[in-house]
């Protein structure tokens, strides 16, 4: 059984099909790459599932257990979903660590900033630091810290949400090669703590590593779906998105 689906979800924006009556279904434990041009939709599909937009019709399902007709974004966390933007939102003016007690002690910003963090807290914040390489940056004012860092941060926080489905949108994008290299690792280890990915991404390469599925879209549809070497090397598919 899917751990997410979706069936028949239209999302319009003045009348076009940003996202067109699209039906999917991933996989748990699986990292499913989403790719398409600019325009195709993959990103308003990715708000729709994070409760970041709501859509026009259609319905989500998450488990086989509930199926939803709507979804705010902060409903989002309590079914196990949690995201990382194109465009990475921290707190500035908060330090690296504060910006990941924030998320694990669920409690709003200025509460988190004022509470004393009890041991797990701290030590769970410092395990996050580690396993994405910023450790020696917890001191460090979020403002202050360079782009690919600031890409590293976003995904600790989502790291920090204990989630079982992780919606990427551009991990890689922007990020120097040691850097993606990390983010590769902390993927697969989450693919084999049986997480689901579902990930955003226009490196063909990192989706021929990484991804167990590879979902196409164009125009708001489904172009095509299946394991990544043999989608990628569909006609349609090299037409539409590879532009050859």
């Amino acid at each position: 059984m899917p751990i997410l689906e979706t069936k028949h979800l239209l999302k319009q924006f003045d009348g076009v099909h940003a996202v067109d009556r699209l039906s999917l279904a991933f996989e748990r434990g699986k990292i499913t790459a989403v790719i398409g041009p600019n325009g195709s939709g993959k990103t308003t599909l990715i708000n729709l599932l994070s409760g970041m937009m709501s859509w026009d019709s259609g319905t989500v399902a998450i488990d086989g257990k509930v199926t939803l007709d709507h979804l705010a974004p902060y409903e989002a966390p309590t079914y196990g979903i949690t995201r990382t933007f194109q465009e990475v939102r921290l707190f500035n003016q908060m330090t690296v660590l504060d910006n990941l007690l924030v998320v694990l002690t669920e409690r709003n910003v200025f509460g988190a900033l004022f509470e004393r963090h009890g041991a797990y807290h701290l030590e769970r914040a410092e395990e996050i630091l580690k396993r994405v390489g910023l450790g020696e940056k917890r001191n460090a004012l979020a403002v202050n810290l360079s782009y690919g860092q600031r890409k590293l941060l976003e995904i600790g926080r989502a790291l920090a949400m204990r989630a079982d489905i992780l919606l990427l949108d551009e991990p890689f994008a922007g990020l120097f090669l040691e850097m993606a290299k990390t983010v590769v690792l902390i993927v697969q280890e989450l693919r084999r703590e049986g997480k689901t990915i579902i990930l955003i991404e226009h490196n063909m390469d990192l989706v021929r590593e990484l991804a167990d599925r590879v979902i196409v879209m164009d125009g708001g549809e489904l172009l095509a779906e299946g394991k990544s070497h043999a989608v990628l090397a569909k006609r349609e598919v090299i037409e539409a998105y590879l532009g050859t």
